[in-house]
């Protein structure tokens, strides 16, 4: 691991853009997406966001405060969440995009899925990026609906399924090993003809906090893979555990460690808490054009 760079250089050092139905989003500089959980057992805010006015109105705070994405996830990833149906997965969230869409038409929504016919369905109702946890480990055909969609696409990280995920992860070298396994579905999709891909090293996701560390250390070693980077780890278990808090009383080291991955080369913030991110990602640029 020691040969790796603290902080390496982009292969390409031209302006890095995703394609959201036809709207260009330059990431040169950080984007925040906001995390909207259409779920009752998110580990974090499960079961606040399932009626309508409550959806509006936070969608329409993360949009004031600096959102440029909103990422809605009808199925909890959080450790031990049991895999709905997907029946149950699409009837939970075709309504809350239909729903977004009317009210704040010009949003861009990202999906989390690992489901190649809700991510249909969902890019079908107004969504711009599909957000896959599994990597395309859980479905097959997600690359090729990617491929054929012509939409961005995440493409995160992650050992085992979120029922086993935690139990005893373990990596030769995690950095090493997780780069080298995104890059090799880069190649599958870059030969399929995607061209907007994003890469998430999965923060939590079959991960020790150990790991995590390392994987936020070494963020900008991802970007030689040619792609952004998505830094998830707004008030996971890496900072609960380390500060010996609940995930509510974990916004203060969430805030910290944001400002960790940017200086790191995280491209977009994948956040509970917009206002505070983009406070963050403002003095970053302010740092780094003094």
């Amino acid at each position: 691991m020691n040969n790796f760079q603290e902080s390496p250089s982009p292969i390409d050092n031209s302006p890095i853009t995703l394609n959201c139905n036809g709207k260009l989003i330059n990431l040169d500089e950080p984007k925040i997406m906001g995390i909207l959980n259409v779920t009752p057992d998110s580990f974090y805010d499960g079961g606040k966001f399932t009626e309508e006015k409550a959806i509006i109105e936070r969608v329409q705070q993360m949009v004031f405060h600096g959102a440029t994405f909103i990422d809605i996830g009808a199925q909890s990833t959080r450790p031990g969440a049991v895999i709905i149906e997907e029946n149950e997965e699409i009837s939970r969230l075709i309504p809350v995009i239909n729903l977004i869409i009317r009210n704040f038409p010009n949003v861009l929504i990202s999906v989390d899925t690992m489901r190649s016919k809700v991510a249909k369905q969902a890019i079908n109702a107004g969504a711009s990026l599909i957000n896959d946890v599994s990597g395309g480990e859980h479905d097959p055909s997600m690359f090729d609906f990617i491929a054929q969609s012509r939409v961005p696409y995440i493409l995160m990280h992650t050992q085992g399924t979120p029922e086993t995920m935690q139990q005893n992860p373990e990596y030769d070298h995690v950095v090493a090993d997780i780069y080298s396994i995104l890059v090799q579905k880069v190649l599958v999709l870059r030969r399929k003809g995607v061209k907007d891909i994003v890469l998430d090293p999965g923060f939590g996701f079959g991960k020790t906090v150990a790991h995590n560390f390392k994987l936020l250390k070494m963020l900008g070693f991802f970007k030689n893979s040619g792609c952004p980077v998505l830094a998830g780890i707004s008030r996971k278990s890496m900072i609960c555990k380390t500060l010996k808090v609940n995930p509510d009383k974990a916004l203060n080291g969430t805030t910290a460690l944001h400002m960790a991955a940017l200086m790191n080369g995280a491209s977009i913030l994948r956040v509970h808490d917009v206002k505070e991110a983009a406070e963050v990602v403002k003095l970053f640029l302010a740092y780094q054009n003094s």
